[in-house]
């Protein structure tokens, strides 16, 4: 078996697929409706629309097949991604980069594939429109320019997400994109007993930068903020601008630990030599999920509100 290419571009690449916040979500029809549209198109067993992180690959819509994900290495789609045009394996079976492959060599029998990389926000390759079949076959000049069309349309489908849940100034999930994917984390940490945390975090005086040095100066220290916490917290945590100067981090998994971040973050403040941005100031609210007492995604925002409050009247007092 012959392992993909890592992209050229690889760390844009996963930088545009998080700033969606659609790795681990449940399937949407409007995903849906494009993949059963291919699957009937083409007569394939499967279909699937595929997102390739760093070490997996999550399958977001899919006809045909039961598998949520799978590892990276293992799967066609991580070929798929590593250039602009289709990926076709007319049989892989007979393919030395596939065929002792266990998708191949056992279930599901893999024999046929047809992938076309999906674009995210930037234009990186974030995962593939692919078709899936048991038996080798053909794919013609009209096959390859209508699984192109089918994969415009997921495109446009991953353009709606962008603006939607994406906050248009600082390009990390803005609150509707947040309560999506938080509400989701939450109920696997619930089933799972995985630990959560969140942080909330509101930006001192922040009006006095744009009164001192214009609104122009106050978008760049929020863009800023926003790349800090994208820099110090972990790829998987949720980074979000709740509106304003707010902003949220949420942490899940048995490994989810805020206050090594929350060090980063303020030795990089430290290490400031704008003079902007070294009036960068905040004040943070760090709670962790308690299943027993936070039901809903606004219950754990009010707690970590309230404590981030009681930092901003302590800070304030202390520097009376």
């Amino acid at each position: 078996m012959i392992k993909a290419p890592v992209p050229e571009d690889e760390t844009q690449r996963l930088a545009s697929l998080n700033s969606l916040r659609i790795m681990d979500t449940p399937s949407e029809e409007c995903f849906d409706r494009i993949t059963r549209m291919a699957r009937r198109l083409f007569g394939v067993k499967t279909c699937l629309v595929s997102l390739v992180d760093e070490h997996r690959l999550w399958i977001k819509s899919r006809q045909g097949s039961d598998m949520v994900e799978a590892p990276r290495e293992l799967t066609f789609c991580a070929h798929a991604i590593a250039h602009d045009r289709l990926f076709i394996v007319d049989d892989a079976s007979l393919d030395p980069r596939f065929s002792d492959n266990p998708l191949v060599s056992e279930e599901p029998y893999v024999r046929f594939y047809a992938g076309c990389p999906l674009r995210g926000p930037g234009g990186y390759r974030i995962g593939a429109l692919c078709l899936i079949d048991t038996q080798p076959r053909e794919f013609d000049e009209e096959d390859r320019v209508t699984l192109k069309d089918l994969a415009a349309m997921v495109e446009g489908e991953f353009a709606l997400v962008s603006q939607t849940t994406v906050d248009e100034l600082t390009q990390v999930a803005n609150r509707r994109g947040f309560n999506s994917v938080a509400g989701h984390m939450l109920s696997l940490c619930r089933r799972t007993g995985a630990k959560a945390e969140l942080v909330f975090f509101d930006l001192d005086d922040f009006k006095d930068i744009n009164d001192s040095f214009g609104h122009g100066a106050g978008d760049e220290m929020l863009q800023h903020f926003a790349g800090l916490l994208l820099q110090c917290f972990r790829s998987a945590d949720v980074v979000a601008r709740l509106g304003g100067d707010e902003f949220v981090v949420l942490l899940a998994g048995q490994e989810a630990d805020a206050d090594e971040a929350l060090r980063r973050l303020a030795a990089d403040i430290d290490n400031e030599d704008c003079e902007i941005r070294r009036r960068l100031k905040w004040s943070a609210g760090h709670v962790r999920y308690n299943p027993a007492r936070h039901a809903c995604v606004e219950d754990l925002l009010k707690d970590a509100d309230a404590l981030m409050y009681e930092d901003k009247q302590q800070s304030r007092g202390d520097g009376a």
